[in-house]
C-alpha cells in the first residue's frame, strides 16, 4: 500500500522494502539458512558461558520467568522483548556470527533476536495482529531483508568515524522487520523505523581502550529487543515521526551526523546476505581473521623458535588499524578478542583459537606478550583500497615473522575462509562449526537431529516456526 504519511526518503525505502513480499534467489536464501544455523549454534554454545547466562536469565535480575518464546539452547521461556534480547545476546557474545564490512561494520544476524522472537509470537501466540502459521522461509527472509537495511546503510555512512556504534543500524533493521512480522503495514512499519532514529546513537566507548568491557557482547542484543519493542509500540497505536531523520536542529543527520545526508548506497535487494562475511574457524574480530589464517599456516614453522623471534611485522588495512590495533595492557576477554596482535600471537604459538583463549587463564601466558611487544603493524593502501572495493572486499592481512638469523617467514591471506570468493570452500566447514557449537551446548543427540532437519533447503525452508526452535531446546525441555 502506498505510504500514508510523508516520511523521509531513507525511511519509506525501509519501509516499502520490509513490507515487499517478493521471492528471492536460491543463492540468497541457501546463504541465509547457512547464516541462521550458524547463529544458532554460536547461540547454544554461548549458554556455557556464565557470564553471558547471568544477563539473558531473568532469575538472575530477580524477575519472575513468563512468556513463551523460548531461548535458544536452555529451558527458559520469555515474552517477546526479553527473548530477543536473550537469544540476540547468545548469538552475539562469544564473537563468532556472521559480519559485513563496508563503510561500517557490523553483524547483521544480530538482527535475529528480534526476527525469532516476533516469528514465535506471530506463529504462537498471536502478536498484536493475531496467530499467523510462519515458516523457517519467512524467518529467511525477514533475515535477509534484515541484512540487507543494516548492510546498505553502512555501505553509505560511517557510524564509528563519528564515534557512534554500528548497533544503531541493528536497532533500525530490528524495528523493521519485526513490525512487519507482527503484520504491521507498510505506514506502520515507517512509523517503527522513524523511532528507532529517534532513539539516536549509542557510544562505541565501551569498545575501546580504556573502556572496553563486555557491553559489546550485549549491545546488539539490546539494540534488536529495542526493535521488538519500537514494533509492538507502534502496533499499539504510537505514532511515528515523519521527519525524524531530516528535521532541522533535532533530526538524526542534524545531531550525529553533522548535517551530512543519510542515503541508501543502492537499491535494496539481496546484495548484503550473498556477500556476508561468515567467521568460519575461529571467534575473532573478522579484520583480523586473515590475519589468524595466515598466523595458523605459520605455527608450525614458528612455535618451535618462540625464542628465536626478532620482530613480526604485520600489514594490514586501515579499518584494522582504526578498531583492533592495540598496544599495551588488555584487560579483559571483551578487549583481547578485539586485539589484532593478541590474535596474531595466540595463532602462532597455539594454531588454533578458541573463545576459551581470551580467558585470564590462556592471557596469563607470558609468551603472548612477549611476542606483542615484538609485533610492528602498519597499513598497505593497496589492502585499504581493496576493503573497500564493492568488487572485491577483501579483508587482507600479510604476516611476516624475522628471526634473530636474519631468516624469515611470510603468509598473505586476502580473503578468509568466510569471504563469498571462498563460498563453497567454507559451506561444509560452517556446517561442522554448527554441529560443533549445538553438540557442545546441548549434545550430540540434537546435533544430528538438527543437521538431519536442516540437511535439505527445501524441506527446512517449509519447517514451522515452532519446529525449528524445538530443534535447539535442551534435552531435559522436550
Amino acid at each position: 500500500m502506498t505510504i500514508k504519511r510523508d516520511f523521509d526518503a531513507v525511511i519509506s525505502e525501509i519501509a516499502a522494502y520490509a513490507s515487499s513480499r517478493g521471492a528471492f534467489s536460491y543463492e540468497a536464501r541457501e546463504v541465509a539458512a547457512l547464516s541462521l544455523i550458524d547463529a544458532i549454534g554460536c547461540a547454544v554454545l554461548a549458554t556455557s558461558v556464565p557470564r553471558a547466562m547471568s544477563l539473558v536469565d531473568p532469575s538472575y535480575l530477580g524477575v519472575t520467568q513468563s512468556g513463551k518464546i523460548p531461548v535458544m539452547g536452555t529451558t527458559l521461556r520469555l515474552d517477546a522483548v526479553r527473548a530477543a534480547f536473550a537469544n540476540g545476546t547468545l548469538i552475539r557474545w562469544l564473537d563468532y556470527n556472521d559480519t559485513f564490512l563496508a563503510l561500517e561494520w557490523g553483524h547483521p544476524s544480530d538482527n535475529l533476536g528480534a526476527i525469532l522472537a516476533t516469528a514465535h509470537w506471530r506463529h504462537s501466540g498471536g502478536g498484536p495482529r493475531g496467530v499467523l502459521r510462519l515458516t523457517v522461509g519467512d524467518i529467511i527472509s525477514a533475515a535477509i531483508r534484515a541484512h540487507e537495511i543494516q548492510g546498505v546503510l553502512s555501505m553509505s555512512c560511517s557510524l564509528n568515524a563519528r564515534g557512534i556504534d554500528h548497533v544503531a543500524y541493528v536497532r533500525i533493521a530490528s524495528a523493521a522487520l519485526a513490525c512487519a512480522l507482527l503484520g504491521g503495514e507498510e505506514d506502520e512499519i515507517a512509523a517503527s523505523v522513524s523511532q528507532a532514529f529517534v532513539d539516536g546513537a549509542t557510544l562505541r566507548c565501551y569498545r575501546h581502550a580504556p573502556n572496553a568491557g563486555s557491553r559489546k557482547s550485549w549491545a546488539s542484543g539490546e539494540a534488536t529487543s529495542r526493535g521488538v519493542q519500537l514494533a509492538a509500540l507502534t502496533l499499539a497505536g504510537v505514532e511515528g515521526y515523519p521527519s525524524a531523520v531530516t528535521a532541522a536542529n533535532w533530526g538524526f543527520q542534524e545531531v550525529f551526523l553533522g548535517g551530512d545526508p543519510l542515503r541508501l548506497a543502492q537499491p535494496l535487494g539481496s546484495y548484503v546476505m550473498e556477500n556476508v562475511l561468515f567467521k568460519v574457524p575461529y571467534p575473532a574480530e573478522y579484520h583480523a581473521q586473515s590475519a589468524l589464517e595466515a598466523a595458523v599456516f605459520l605455527h608450525g614453522q614458528v612455535a618451535g623458535r618462540l625464542d628465536e623471534i626478532e620482530e613480526i611485522r604485520i600489514s594490514t588495512h586501515r579499518s584494522a588499524i582504526r578498531i583492533i590495533a592495540k598496544d599495551g595492557p588488555l584487560s579483559n576477554p571483551a578487549d583481547r578478542d578485539h586485539s589484532l596482535q593478541y590474535i596474531v600471537a595466540l595463532g602462532l604459538i597455539k594454531g588454533e583459537v578458541s573463545y576459551l583463549d581470551y580467558e585470564d587463564q590462556v592471557a596469563g601466558d607470558p609468551r603472548i606478550d612477549v611476542l606483542r611487544k615484538k609485533m610492528s603493524v602498519v597499513e598497505d593502501g593497496r589492502f585499504s583500497r581493496d576493503y573497500l572495493d564493492p568488487a572485491l572486499r577483501s579483508v587482507a592481512n600479510s604476516l611476516e615473522v624475522i628471526f634473530l638469523d636474519g631468516t624469515s617467514v611470510a603468509r598473505t591471506v586476502e580473503y578468509p575462509l568466510g569471504h563469498p570468493r571462498r563460498r563453497g570452500e567454507a559451506k561444509g566447514a560452517i556446517l561442522e562449526k554448527f554441529y560443533a557449537n549445538v553438540a557442545s551446548g546441548i549434545g550430540s543427540a540434537r546435533a544430528d537431529a538438527a543437521m538431519e532437519a536442516t540437511s535439505d533447503l527445501s524441506r527446512f525452508l517449509e519447517m514451522d516456526v515452532a519446529g525449528l526452535f524445538s530443534l535447539f531446546v535442551r534435552p531435559d525441555d522436550i
